[in-house]
């Protein structure tokens, strides 16, 4: 359906990815994954045609429709929410207005005439193609595309103008979604969405009928919306079947498979060059030691890519609070007329991880804001417990820095005793590099402010952290570094988030905003999403142990080093010659048995099976030194006759 052919592509000098043939097809369904600045959304957009390639071709099928969605950046306005969406179906409401005035035609035509006959042709051409494009159905789409991605009702007749720019996104989304291009690419989808309607375009697209590419920083997303994933790294795209998961898996085993075939090669390399350096000007061994040059020139090097940058950062632990952190009796929070929370009450206790849930506008970020004391209680009782230091982290939270100072020096102003080495590496998760350290905050983007002022505050964190959508703007690495620090943080925590594996791994506690009121339950996201569908209680399973490989048998071989000589009989060096033939003869089949287990091993197959072969691999080139050196003893016997 699309191709990409010996692809490649530069920003500027440098080279993003090279040599990239990928054929696109109906159904396919593919995440694009990558660190931060490898050249994803580059990539996208050269499939969607905004992008030109500078090496390779890229060729489609005649008449393919192709849906672009940017990160961020579009503006709409002139129509209603439900307008814009439904001008989407321009063509099938053309239909419709053909259709009525064919209806008005006949009814004024004489039933015999050729004029009605023609018309009535029309007609049914008209109405049959109505039909097949969903014609009577256009408006339940467009309502149920926008309830889905979080657009209650009484937004539908707002105009777009008086949305916000995530928003903006949802209305593109939405449009996108409604065409149903014949490849929909999608860069970062589910950035603007909270969790119900992230969920929500994560259902919708396992049942997309046509094809897909997306770029993603959620992994569960990935996992769930994926069958095969292409990897950008080192210059080089490389696919891998499976979801997010299976990827890392089979990227880890593609990995120590050529780490273990590299150790095979250069063994076998310094064996050739030993075997060439000793007896280069031996003229008996003349022939042996030419066909193993042929043979090492033949060698094709196996190259071993630049290994990932891994970044572990240590954050301060807080000073300990009392048991009881936070407590609500009775609260309730109006904004005018319209009531968020009534009649709230729970106990946040030490060592928490709260995660909030519920559908847009529910709430969460004004319970947050309760919780931090930025907004004041309509009434109730809040109470905080023996020493207890909240931190609020606001979804526009880069309002609060100092906009003069440059990146590196507040956050040194901020942890003056932690080494610059740590400061830098801090950035550089939070995918600032060496240049971005030094730029001023105020030429920053509002993502990056957001991205540092995460950073700042988590260099000495309050004992009671309050975050309003932290994994916003983070990639994966940082996401796990954010992840792993919260993860060893030993005060409470309040979160909301709409990247479900970050949910997933940290909340030990879920509260739900719905109907004006907070709903606490236990455990973790799955076990809420559990008890919300009226589950019984789950019984853990134990994962399958994969059963141990036993060592390949080893290849037998004769052992009969003959001790030197200065004086041999003829008919015992006559054995000796006969011996160093068949050690020869021996030695040539184990090498072409090392050769053939080397190719094997390069076709990856499974890493049950890449052991099994490189334990065989293994015996076989003990199996050839061993030869190898008897050989040696034999000739040198033999020489010493001479």
């Amino acid at each position: 359906m699309l191709q990409l052919a010996g692809a490649g592509k530069r920003f500027g000098h440098k080279l993003l990815f090279d040599d990239l043939d990928w054929l696109i097809t109906p159904k396919e369904r593919t995440g694009l994954v990558g660190g931060n600045g490898t050249g994803k959304s580059t990539l996208l957009k050269v499939i969607g045609g905004l992008e030109s390639l500078d090496y390779g071709s890229l060729s489609a099928m005649k008449g393919i429709r192709l849906g672009y969605l940017p990160q961020d950046g579009l503006q709409i306005s002139g129509r209603t929410v439900f307008a814009e969406c439904l001008s989407v179906f321009a063509g099938v409401k053309e239909l419709e207005q053909e259709i009525e005035a064919l209806t008005v035609q006949m009814s004024e035509l004489d039933p015999a005439s050729d004029e009605y006959k023609q018309v009535a042709d029309r007609f049914e051409r008209a109405d049959s193609e109505f039909r097949a494009r969903d014609g009577y159905t256009i408006e339940a789409q467009v309502g149920t595309v926008l309830s889905g991605l979080g657009f209650p009702k009484d937004d539908w007749l707002r105009q777009t103008e008086e949305f916000s720019g995530g928003w903006q996104m949802r209305i593109a989304l939405a449009k996108l979604l409604l065409e149903k291009p014949n490849v929909l690419l999608l860069d970062e989808p589910t950035n603007h969405l909270d969790l119900e309607a992230r969920n929500w375009l994560e259902d919708y697209l396992v049942n997309y009928e046509y094809a897909y590419v997306l770029i993603s920083h959620d992994r569960y997303f990935l996992d769930v919306t994926v069958k095969k994933i292409a990897e950008i790294w080192n210059k080089k795209v490389t696919f891998y079947t499976g979801g997010y998961e299976k990827y890392r898996q089979q990227k880890a085993e593609r990995l120590a498979q050529l780490e273990a075939a590299y150790k095979n090669q250069q063994d076998r390399i310094q064996q050739l060059e030993a075997f060439i350096n000793r007896f280069r000007y031996q003229a008996t061994k003349a022939k042996q030691v030419q066909s193993r040059i042929k043979e090492l020139e033949r060698i094709e090097r196996i190259e071993l890519p630049p290994e990932e940058e891994t970044i572990h950062f240590s954050f301060p632990q807080p000073k300990p609070s009392g048991r009881v952190v936070a407590q609500f009796k009775n609260v309730a929070k109006s904004y005018g007329e319209k009531a968020v929370l009534q009649d709230v009450n729970f106990t946040i206790e030490r060592g928490d991880r709260i995660a909030l849930v519920g559908v847009n506008g529910a709430g969460k970020s004004t319970l947050i804001k309760l919780l931090a004391g930025t907004e004041p209680l309509t009434h109730g009782e809040y109470t905080l417990g023996h020493n207890v230091t909240p931190d609020y982290f606001a979804q526009d939270q880069y309002k609060e820095l100092d906009v003069n100072a440059r990146v590196l020096d507040d956050l040194s102003s901020a942890a003056p005793r932690t080494p610059q080495t740590e400061l830098r590496n801090l950035l550089g998760c939070f995918l600032f590099s060496a240049d971005d350290a030094f730029k001023r905050i105020g030429v920053l983007s509002g993502g990056e402010r957001n991205r540092y002022a995460l950073a700042r505050m988590l260099l000495h964190p309050a004992n009671f952290l309050l975050l309003d959508e932290p994994t916003n703007h983070l990639d994966m690495r940082a996401k796990d570094v954010l992840l792993e620090a919260l993860e060893k943080f030993t005060g409470t925590v309040v979160f909301v988030s709409h990247d479900r594996y970050f949910i997933e791994h940290l909340a030990t506690r879920v509260y739900e905003i719905a109907d004006h009121t907070v709903h606490v339950f236990p455990g973790n996201y799955p076990d809420y999403l559990w008890r919300k569908q009226g589950g019984a209680e789950r019984t853990p399973t134990l994962d399958d142990v994969p059963a141990g490989i036993p060592p390949a048998e080893p290849i037998p071989m004769e052992a009969h080093a003959a001790t030197p000589a200065k004086r041999i009989n003829p008919i015992k060096l006559q054995r000796m010659q006969e011996q160093a033939q068949q050690l020869e003869t021996r030695i040539a089949e184990l090498e072409s048995e090392v050769q053939a287990s080397e190719l094997r091993l390069s076709d990856f197959t499974g890493a049950d099976e890449a052991l099994r072969l490189s334990n065989l691999l293994e015996t076989q080139r003990a199996a050839l030194a061993q030869a190898m050196r008897e050989w040696e003893e034999v000739a040198q016997q033999i020489e010493a006759t001479a």
